[in-house]
């Protein structure tokens, strides 16, 4: 059987991943995230997507995320 693998979009990767579309453009810019420029456009397998989370990357991004929102509220305080 020959498998399809399903192309999405900066919108779709980031409802996927449940980020905002601002968070996947950060990460396309610094290397973090799978994604293939097709024209002016990014996206992105599905399955290196999914690879991608097994793989912890995603949750290194996410809590490195966290902790720059972190230091931010405590300069501002």
């Amino acid at each position: 059987m020959n498998t399809v693998d399903k192309w999405i979009s900066i919108d779709g990767a980031a409802e996927y991943l449940d980020v905002s579309s601002v968070t996947i453009y950060r990460w396309l810019e610094k290397g973090r995230i799978p994604g293939h420029r097709v024209g002016r456009q990014w996206r992105f397998k599905l399955s290196e997507i999914d690879e991608w989370v097994r793989s912890g990357s995603a949750a290194d991004q996410l809590a490195d995320q966290e902790v720059k929102i972190v230091n931010l509220v405590d300069n501002e305080e």
